[in-house]
Formats: C-alpha cells, sequence, structure tokens
C-alpha cells in the first residue's frame, strides 16, 4: 500500500470535487426549495425538508453497495458507475411529478454519489496515513467547502433566470467534467495484492474486522452525532432565515457566509494538525462546540428568535468548530482500519449516516416558529460526542500503555 506519497494540488483539487457533487446535489436546491414545493404540490415546509435529509438516506445505502465493491473491483470504475445512476436520478427528479417521485429521486441521488465520496476518502486513506492523512482531508474538505459557499447563490442565481429544473442540469454537467478528470487523472490505487473477492460474506467479514477496532467505532458513532445534528442545519436553515427571518434574497449569501466559516477551520485544521495531532483539536473543537449551544439554549429558552446578528454570532462560531471536527474524526476511525479501506469507509459512513438522518428528521420536524430546536440538537448530541470521546481516549491511552 502507498503511504505519504507527495501532494499534488490536483490531486487535492480532484479528490474534493468528487466530494463537492454531494455538496452541490444538496445545497444549490436551498433557494429553490418553495419553488419546488409548488411544483409538485407540497406546500408543507416540513415535508419539503425530506428532500435534504432523505438524499443522505441514499449516502449510506449506497456507501454499503460501493465500498466492497471498490476493494474487488478498483477505485475507477466504480466511480463511474456512481455517477451513471446519479444521472438517471437527476432526470426522476426533474420529471417528478409529486412529493414522492422527488423524495425516491433524491434517495437515488444519493445512492449514486456514495460512490464518488466514499471511493475520494478509500483512495486518500491508500496513499496516506496518520496525522498526514488528517492534514490531506482537511486540505480536501477546504476545497470541498467551497462548494456549499457558492452552491445557494449559484442555484439562486439558476432559479431568477430559468425555473428550479436548470439545478439539476448544471449539476448532471458539474459530474461529468468531473468524472472526466477523474478518469483522464487519477491513476487507480488499489493495487492487485490488495484486492479482496467480492463474495456475499464481504459485508459480513468486514463488519466482523470493524468490530475489532473499538476506536474506528466509536468515533463513527460520534460522526453520526454530530452529521446529525449539522444536517438538521442544511435541512432547516431555509426554514429558518426566509421564513422566520424573512431573508428571501439575503440567505444564499447567509448560508455562503457560514459555510466560508466552516472553510477557513478546516484549512487552519490543515495546518494544526500537524503540530497539536488530530485527536487534542477534535476534543478541543467538540466541547467548544456543546458549549457554545449549550450558552444559546441557556439564553433564549422560551424565546423568541435573537436578533440576526446574534443568532450569526452563535451560528459562526458553531460551524467554525466543525472544520475541526469532521475531517480529524474521519481521520482517527480510518486510521486502524487501512487494510480494508473500501468497506471500512463504506461501513462507517453507513453508520454515521443511519444515526444522523433520524436525527435530523426528528430535530428538523420541530424547527417551525424558532431556531432553539436546532442549537438543543447541538447540544445533546454534542455532550454525548464529548463523553464518547473521553471513552476512547482512555482506551487509545491504555493501547499504547500496553503497547
Amino acid at each position: 500500500m502507498q503511504e505519504n506519497q507527495p501532494v499534488k494540488l490536483e490531486f487535492i483539487a480532484l479528490m474534493a470535487s468528487l466530494m463537492s457533487i454531494v455538496a452541490l446535489a444538496i445545497d444549490a436546491i436551498l433557494p429553490a426549495m418553495s419553488a419546488i414545493g409548488i411544483s409538485i404540490n407540497s406546500l408543507d415546509t416540513n415535508n419539503n425538508q425530506l428532500l435534504i435529509t432523505m438524499i443522505f438516506l441514499g449516502l449510506g445505502f449506497g456507501q454499503l453497495l460501493f465500498g466492497p465493491l471498490s476493494d474487488s473491483f478498483g477505485r475507477k470504475p466504480i466511480v463511474y458507475i456512481g455517477f451513471s445512476v446519479f444521472a438517471v436520478a437527476s432526470v426522476i427528479c426533474v420529471l417528478a411529478p409529486t412529493l414522492e417521485w422527488m423524495v425516491a429521486g433524491r434517495i437515488l441521488q444519493g445512492i449514486g454519489l456514495a460512490a464518488p465520496r466514499t471511493i475520494a476518502i478509500a483512495v486518500i486513506r491508500d496513499m496516506y496515513k496518520g496525522d498526514y492523512m488528517a492534514k490531506i482531508m482537511s486540505f480536501v474538505t477546504t476545497f470541498f467547502i467551497l462548494v456549499p459557499v457558492i452552491a445557494p447563490v449559484l442555484g439562486k442565481f439558476i432559479l431568477n433566470h430559468y425555473n428550479w429544473k436548470g439545478i439539476f442540469y448544471v449539476q448532471l454537467l458539474m459530474a461529468l467534467l468531473v468524472s472526466i478528470w477523474f478518469w483522464k487523472r487519477q491513476p487507480e490505487t488499489l493495487k492487485a495484492e490488495y484486492k479482496i473477492k467480492f463474495t456475499r460474506h464481504v459485508f459480513l467479514d468486514g463488519l466482523k474486522e470493524l468490530i475489532k477496532h473499538k476506536e474506528t467505532m466509536g468515533f463513527t458513532v460520534i460522526s453520526g452525532l454530530i452529521s446529525g445534528a449539522f444536517i438538521v442545519y442544511l435541512s432547516a436553515s431555509q426554514i429558518i432565515f426566509e421564513n422566520q427571518y424573512g431573508l428571501i434574497d439575503e440567505f444564499p449569501y447567509i448560508f455562503a457566509g457560514l459555510a466560508a466559516g466552516v472553510g477557513l477551520s478546516t484549512f487552519l485544521n490543515g495546518s494544526f494538525v500537524m503540530r497539536l495531532g488530530m485527536w487534542r483539536l477534535s476534543y478541543l473543537a467538540i466541547i467548544l462546540f456543546s458549549v457554545n449551544a449549550f450558552i444559546y439554549v441557556l439564553l433564549f429558552w422560551n424565546t423568541t428568535n435573537p436578533s440576526l446578528a446574534i443568532i450569526l454570532a452563535f451560528m459562526a462560531i458553531q460551524f467554525f468548530t466543525i472544520g475541526f471536527i469532521f475531517g480529524n474524526i474521519r481521520a482517527i476511525a480510518m486510521e486502524p482500519i487501512g487494510h480494508i479501506a473500501g468497506i471500512g469507509a463504506a461501513i462507517t459512513g453507513f453508520i454515521s449516516t443511519l444515526m444522523a438522518v433520524p436525527i435530523a428528521n426528528f430535530i428538523g420536524s420541530f424547527v417551525k416558529d424558532t431556531a432553539l430546536p436546532l442549537f438543543i440538537g447541538f447540544t445533546v448530541f454534542g455532550t454525548l460526542s464529548f463523553f464518547i470521546f473521553i471513552r476512547m481516549r482512555v482506551l487509545h491511552t491504555r493501547g499504547l500503555v500496553d503497547a
């Protein structure tokens, strides 16, 4: 297995692009949620949140399929299959006459996009390890974050000058360009000697191997808890800023500004992680994530929303911490399972998604008149993540002592 190879900017950009189609598919339609709802005769804003949360369900199940296949047949062919599924799903979304059809298309979009997303992580793990892998993940995520910054603005532009269907056409075009780039420029990273014969037992065998690594399982649960709380924001942000604050035209720019904060912290993480380590950085970030949300809950319990400046300040702090959490947590979870990177990325991604989607749907159903339920979710699941982290750090320390 290749490890700690020289890093090229093109490689970082390409891996980020593979993952960014997911962000584009999620974030670009946010300004068009109301228009889509009217077109498919779905006027309940809470039901329309399913267009965001259910794509994550598809991502979770898709990883279970494409992860093992990539360990058996290589990374590159699976990416092409995934983008093909995404293309079919996008057509379904464009032609959808009802909410049910649109949700089905979004789930299928998620299944297709699970391939490039999972394979990007597996390719990085094929080539790098340890804190260096966390550094690469941070830089990849920094490029990746640029998409949530511009996607809502792009979606709003397309909506104003064409209609919501144009957003799906642009997604298709971007997927085609990225797949061609990947085909032309990225060599296969899974060497023949590391291929695992695909059998009906490959998932169970991978799961059995995964369960042996307590750190991987623990940080996968943390990823699910934090992701669930974050998906609530993605699905409910349109309700909060457009409905509760009346900022219809300003919403894409607010969303972009908060996403830029995540990008900044992710970039800083790429620099700090080599000096402080991914364990310490993610630990401190989870503490700040939980405390900031708890302060908001204490200040605004049973009250209306605060002024826009105040809620944006709290959200900016909240999302700044996320840049120090996601990349590091995923790198820690993947570190012990480099020998099964494909199936490992698939199962850990599935578990975290399986946790995150119900969390998001449940909390999102309460985000109607105020943003308080969002911060309650941040508090509860951040605190749970903190205690799990403490337990994992104890086990990690004991492992080092035993060694």
